[in-house]
């Protein structure tokens, strides 16, 4: 079969387009052959070395797809299952051995696109919103990169929950986007000072918490833009790694938290796995969250997909087609 795989870290032209043996699925495992297959920022960092893999390495964490063959003690998945999953590496090929308790069955109201696109942004806005900071209604909070996959799931999302939210972008041509998927307020950081505009907004209080996938460059301001005891909720690193915490900074600004969770430590099991995947389909199939797949590229294609993440010019989801 054909396979994304790269030998040595880099920019996105050391990913190679190659042949490769998948071999039989082992005990627990079953073979999903995929239909869609997202493409997440995560993968930059293991492509870049940011997040280290021993290499040579196949690339990519999520896909959805039909099950075609199942290991021995699989009990729960058939051939022919519509199936999902996000967190085993070495979705950017055209199938791929998956232990059967990392796979969650998809409902008839998600297609395998929208799964693909879905499953590890919309479970990370799950578990963001709701588990490592619960958002309450009538509470305005702060989600950076709005225009981006998690972002536009969140804002919907939260608006669900009865929050108003605040969103930032990095051009004013995301702005309408962002407003269309449940941000109460848009601002630019490139050009607007969003710190003033967020405390004029909470009127001088700041927000309980900010959601912050961009790292480096929005750190110092979003903590600038907390409230006494307020969260500060770092997933991610888009411009580069955040800065060293500094306690007595915390204490300064406001007896701050800081909290930087990642998705497998909130689906640690098939149990909680699941319970996260049907959050996030009951929201989907209720409307009250719609996934935008506005880029689509074949796998063969996965540098220009990682070229057009490095752009910033993306925004929803990204997938690739096998």
């Amino acid at each position: 079969m054909k396979a994304i795989r790269f030998s040595q870290n880099g920019g996105p032209d050391v990913l190679g387009f190659e042949d490769i043996d998948l071999p039989e699925p082992g005990s627990g495992q079953v073979r999903v052959r995929h239909t869609a297959i997202g493409v997440n920022f995560i993968d930059t960092y293991h492509r870049s070395g940011l997040y280290k893999l021993p290499l040579p390495s196949g690339l990519g964490s999520e896909a959805a797809g039909v099950v075609e063959a199942v290991g021995s003690g699989v009990t729960k998945l058939k051939t022919g299952d519509r199936v999902a999953y996000a967190g085993t590496l070495g979705a950017y090929a055209e199938a791929n051995n998956v232990a059967a308790d990392r796979l969650v069955k998809l409902p008839a109201g998600v297609s395998e696109e929208i799964a693909a696109a879905a499953m590890l942004k919309g479970m990370t806005a799950q578990y963001l919103l709701t588990r490592t900071y619960a958002v309450k209604s009538g509470e305005t909070i702060l989600f950076h990169s709005a225009a981006g996959g998690v972002g536009l799931i969140a804002g919907q999302w939260a608006k669900h929950l009865g929050a108003t939210v605040i969103g930032t972008v990095g051009s004013d041509d995301k702005i309408t986007l962002a407003k269309a998927n449940g941000y109460g307020h848009v601002l630019n950081t490139r050009s607007d000072d969003w710190v003033k505009r967020v405390r004029e907004i909470t009127n001088g209080e700041g927000v309980p918490v900010v959601y912050d996938s961009i790292g480096k460059d929005t750190w110092s301001g979003s903590l600038d833009c907390l409230s006494i005891r307020g969260m500060m909720v770092s997933f991610g690193n888009s411009s580069g790694a955040a800065p060293a915490v500094e306690p007595g900074v915390l204490s300064a600004k406001g007896s701050l938290y800081v909290t930087r969770p990642t998705l497998v430590h909130y689906t640690r099991n098939a149990e909680e796995l699941q319970r996260t995947a049907n959050d996030l389909f009951a929201v989907i199939e209720s409307g009250a969250v719609k996934i935008q797949i506005n880029q689509r590229f074949r796998l063969s294609e996965a540098t220009k997909a990682h070229e057009a993440l490095h752009s910033r010019e993306t925004t929803g989801a990204t997938i690739l087609i096998p």
